[in-house]
């Protein structure tokens, strides 16, 4: 019986959405878009119509109704519903998914002629869209945060979050290399770009492809971003063996420079440790650099009045001394010592054989 009264109210809404269909069609276009959301939703109802099944009694009530799939379309018209919350969720999660495709795209750094001989055109092809959004993305990011003559914190990190470090850098190795001629660019710069290695990439009409990503903002703030852009990049590098050394050693040659004691008190001696070192550095690196040098009453510390953070060494200190030189790491050297040979197992002797007697 309830399938009966289920059945009907079914054919009863899907009469009346047929009568409604056959309306919103004699509308102008107008009226029909602004019916559109009400259609959408009344053939939802009918969906889920086919699958529902109410007690006879509800079924019933709503089929005693002139217009069920109206007050069923009302009912839902004037409930509070999480869909707008969905859709901008929907929206939310779309952006983040192109926001990470689109850091995560590899780098092609080969020319069109390569990619056509391995079959790679549709990496390079997409590859070199990147290269030149993210080139527009440089332009527009210099343009928002250049104020005041000068180029703010922010620029880089809004060009990093959508393109990655090894795509902008490379653009902008690629912008300085095509401008190798404008003395606005730094020497230190210049010299940086010419370690990326970007192919020249022709085509075929005599032009460079390479000058499709090349930055045209003022050549003397990309200069300042291009800057910015390296110090940022290496400040996530960790610290080599070779540059703690090289600031231990620096620090000691700061603290024999003075005559007299330099501390506000005049009782230590005391130089400022690098502030790129300290933003690279972890426990471990901080570890090894007050290990390298040779001071009993060595302390790191901050000053009230100054700025940064120091090493400090009491006056009584012998500053002829000498860095320490770093232990090496005993599973570090037995991992490179050679393992002796091994030597042959020694054979028992054979037994001789006993002749019988004569």
């Amino acid at each position: 019986m309830n399938a009966d009264k289920n059945t009907a109210l079914y054919e009863k809404m899907a009469a009346e959405q047929d009568k409604f269909r056959d309306w919103l069609k004699s509308q102008p276009p107008n009226e029909i878009l602004h019916h559109a959301y009400e259609y959408a939703v009344r053939e939802d109802i009918l969906m889920a119509m086919e699958e529902l099944d109410l007690p006879q009694s509800r079924a019933a009530a709503l089929l005693a109704s002139p217009s069920p799939l109206a007050d069923v379309y009302k009912e839902f018209a004037d409930r509070e519903t999480s869909y707008m919350d969905v859709v901008r969720d929907s929206i939310e999660q779309r952006a983040e998914a192109a926001l990470d495709n689109q850091r995560e795209l590899p780098l092609y750094r080969h020319d069109a002629a390569y990619a056509r001989e391995q079959g790679d055109l549709d990496l390079y092809r997409a590859s070199r869209r990147a290269n030149i959004a993210c080139k527009e993305a440089i332009e527009a990011s210099i343009s928002e945060h250049y104020r005041d003559n000068r180029l703010d914190r922010d620029a880089v990190p809004q060009v990093i979050e959508q393109f990655g470090y090894t795509r902008t850098l490379y653009v902008l190795a690629n912008t300085v290399q095509q401008k190798d001629w404008d003395g606005r660019f730094s020497l230190t710069n210049k010299t940086w770009a010419k370690t990326v290695d970007i192919p020249p990439n022709p085509d075929g009409f005599g032009g460079e492809r390479n000058l499709d990503f090349v930055v045209d903002s003022h050549s003397g703030l990309v200069d300042l971003f291009l800057t910015q852009a390296r110090q940022d990049y290496l400040r996530l590098q960790p610290l080599t063996p070779e540059e703690i050394h090289a600031e231990a050693a620096r620090l000691l040659q700061e603290l024999r420079a003075p005559d007299t004691p330099n501390s506000p008190h005049g009782t230590h001696y005391m130089a400022r440790v690098s502030p790129d070192f300290l933003a690279r550095a972890g426990t471990q690196a901080h570890d090894q650099l007050m290990k390298l040098l040779p001071f009993r009453s060595l302390a790191i510390t901050g000053l009230v009045d100054r700025p940064g953070t120091y090493v400090t060494i009491l006056a009584s200190e012998d500053r002829s001394k000498e860095l320490r030189q770093p232990r090496r790491s005993v599973r570090r050297q037995l991992k490179q010592e050679p393992h002796p040979a091994e030597k042959p197992e020694k054979k028992a002797p054979a037994r001789k054989k006993q002749e019988p007697e004569r």
